[in-house]
């Protein structure tokens, strides 16, 4: 029996106490506190419960092991144990000056749990003194010096869905090129069998790519999303690739091809494209990446994919920077927007206007708006610290959109420097420019300049 709890968990000398709270509650800053007084770091953020040979042992997930979060420092290493559990302390609990231990039960194992509150530089102290006074015996040399041993590798899969004509046919084909062994139109009954024969392959496993959509024999969308969180659950490494398209884009190409919708046999395409959107909302909420292919050629979305999925074989968390104009529209695969109209811009100055924000004197007339330094700063502070929490919480993809009116100049500029600033503190973002080379796009917006007092706002 296993299960995944949101805690941190230490142990000293064969035995792990779990510290339980909700986010902010000062696991994090204990734990810090207990290994420099000698303690070995089990998990941080997320525990591994698992029961063996009659006891409940703690461990870290796969992708957390060794890995802690320092305020104000960032995510550091160290080298994680799994051990027997012996005690359980609530950060957030109302401590009694002598209180009753009371006792919570995982998997049917009793462990003791003690409130101590979070303040006092006394707290380790209290640790230590509640293990060697309240903590459940262990056997001698329970300890672990290392996550339990895992499984021989298996295949990362990944799930291509979303709307019929949005191009799931070229992105199977483009996943292929990457090495991924593709299957369309899966049934999800068929997902664990070859999961298994992959498994049982010679030489080093294949990732596997398949298709799903409405065309599935009863496709049911809430039931696929429910599987895939029981298959990751069980430390599967499968992702769900969503490729959406707007609906006029899907009427023309329907259109265009004279094929007909599978949902609209005998109606216009419309109400089959209305109908599957319904059907697929739930996968589209789920996805780890959507992929909007309305302004995409079959070129485009073969590089897209590759960019996305062709270099993340380390399954960590791939952000990329957007530089985009919002008299275009709003990216549709942005999780983050900030806008940079409130900055001064270059437009206005014919000398800057043809030229971009990745060019120098654009970046420097950018820069040399009063707001942009403290702006900058507080953008960059925030997404540092975002990042890790998105990886802790499995997220594959994150997409960064930076706009500005035409996007050619401001959103260009700011989105480099955000590159650079994350690039120093260890991510690797990738950086596009979605309107960089459209021409106009301020002209058509802004009939005319500002007057001095509205120098921003545009």
């Amino acid at each position: 029996m296993t299960d995944t709890i949101h805690a941190t968990a230490v142990a000293l000398d064969g035995r792990a106490v779990l510290l339980l709270g909700p986010s902010g509650a000062g696991k994090s800053d204990l734990a810090l506190r207990l290994i420099d007084r000698g303690w070995r770091l089990v998990a941080d953020d997320r525990v591994v419960l698992t029961v063996t040979a009659g006891q409940l042992v703690a461990s870290a997930p796969p992708r957390l092991a060794g890995l802690i979060e320092v305020r104000d420092v960032g995510i550091c290493a160290e080298a994680p144990v799994s051990a027997p559990v012996a005690l359980a302390v609530d950060l957030a609990g109302q401590p009694d000056r002598l209180p009753d231990v009371a006792m919570r039960s995982w998997h049917g194992i009793a462990i003791p749990l003690l409130a101590l509150g979070r303040a006092g530089d006394s707290l380790p102290l209290k640790v230590e003194r509640a293990l060697r006074a309240h903590g459940r015996t262990v056997e001698a040399g329970s300890v672990i010096d290392s996550p339990p041993p895992l499984p021989t590798a298996a295949p990362p899969m990944l799930i291509v869905s979303g709307m019929s004509g949005a191009g799931k046919s070229s992105a199977l084909k483009a996943l292929e090129d990457l090495g991924y062994e593709a299957v369309d139109n899966l049934p999800l009954g068929l997902v664990e069998t070859l999961f298994n024969s992959a498994e049982g392959g010679d030489g080093p496993p294949r990732p596997l790519a398949f298709g799903i959509d409405t065309r599935t024999r009863a496709f049911d969308a809430e039931a696929l999303v429910e599987r895939l969180r029981a298959l990751r659950g069980e430390g599967v490494d499968i992702r769900l690739l969503y490729l959406d398209c707007a609906d006029d884009e899907l009427t023309r190409r329907f259109s265009e091809t004279r094929r007909r919708h599978p949902l609209a046999a005998d109606r216009p395409a419309a109400d089959g494209i209305g109908r599957e959107r319904t059907l697929t909302a739930p996968l589209r909420r789920w996805a780890d990446l959507v992929i909007d292919t309305t302004e995409l050629s079959v070129a485009d979305l073969r590089r897209r994919i590759a960019e996305r999925l062709g270099r993340s074989a380390d399954g960590g968390l791939t952000v990329t920077l957007m530089s985009f104009g919002f008299a275009q529209g709003l990216p549709r695969d942005a999780d983050l927007v900030f806008d940079m109209r409130f900055l001064a811009n270059p437009h206005w100055d014919v000398a800057l206007r043809p030229l971009t924000g990745e060019d120098a004197a654009v970046a420097a007339y950018v820069a040399a708006d009063a707001a942009y330094a403290p702006a900058i700063d507080r953008i960059a502070d925030l997404l540092l610290t975002l990042l890790p929490g998105y990886g802790r919480e499995g997220k594959a993809y994150l997409t960064i959109a930076i706009g500005c009116t035409g996007g050619r100049h401001r959103s260009v500029a700011v989105a480099r420097e955000l590159q650079a600033r994350l690039a120093a503190a260890g991510h690797a973002p990738a950086l596009v420019h979605r309107d960089m080379a459209s021409h106009g796009n301020d002209a058509a917006i802004l009939t005319a300049p500002p007057t001095s007092g509205e120098a921003g706002a545009t």
